[in-house]
């Protein structure tokens, strides 16, 4: 039995599929090498201090959660206690050439878990590089807790 077909072949038609492809090839590249997950927050627990302060505006923020991981900048890199000097003193020099005449502050956040020694080390980096040094901690429940 023969069939016949009236279909003629046609140039006008565009095959689609190596397209979609190569657009799901590229979003699965651009998603894996995304800068989303530094940018996720930390789960630090501050300590809780009887006093209340206002909040005051950050420049520098150094972060230290439990596992003693250094997160430094609004991007939150991760940095080693050796090489925290140099970095600190790189990102002041960022601030202080971006604002001229300001003096950074370095904003230090410290989980409650760390050891004090390990406490001490990070502050005297830090108080070393800056001249202006923040402690951040969580206000007790008894007080009104309302800057935070």
């Amino acid at each position: 039995m023969l069939f016949r077909t009236n279909l003629k072949p046609s140039s006008n038609l565009i095959d689609l599929t190596p397209l979609v492809d190569v657009i799901f090839l590229m979003l699965i590249f651009f998603i894996v090498t995304s800068d989303i997950l530094p940018l996720k927050s930390l789960n630090v627990q501050n300590p809780v201090l009887d006093r209340n302060s206002a909040p005051q505006t950050t420049r520098l923020l150094v972060v230290m959660d439990a596992q003693n991981v250094i997160y430094v900048g609004s991007k939150k890199a991760i940095v080693d206690l050796q090489s925290l000097k140099s970095h600190l003193d790189g990102e002041i020099g960022k601030i202080k050439k971006q604002y001229p005449g300001t003096e950074p502050t370095v904003v230090l956040s410290i989980d409650k878990e760390v050891e004090y020694g390990d406490f001490l080390r990070i502050f005297s980096v830090c108080q070393e590089c800056g001249p202006r040094l923040r402690l951040v901690y969580k206000p007790s429940e008894s007080e009104n807790a309302e800057y935070f």
